[in-house]
């Protein structure tokens, strides 16, 4: 029954550890979409050059 029990416990580790990467690679994503988009419409600063889009 143990045994039993410590597969059944590895296999959802396993699950929610598949489930949770998947899920922060679609994040990383759109996270890149949205930083790629950032450099494409950034707004041009002081003297028609290109400004930053971030504030750091």
């Amino acid at each position: 029954m143990i045994p039993l029990l410590v597969v059944l416990l590895l296999a959802l580790i396993l699950f929610g550890a598949g489930f949770a990467l998947k899920a922060l690679w679609w994040i990383a994503v759109v996270v890149l979409v949205l930083w790629a988009l950032g450099f494409v419409f950034r707004s041009a600063g002081a003297g028609g050059r290109r400004g930053r889009w971030y504030r750091w």
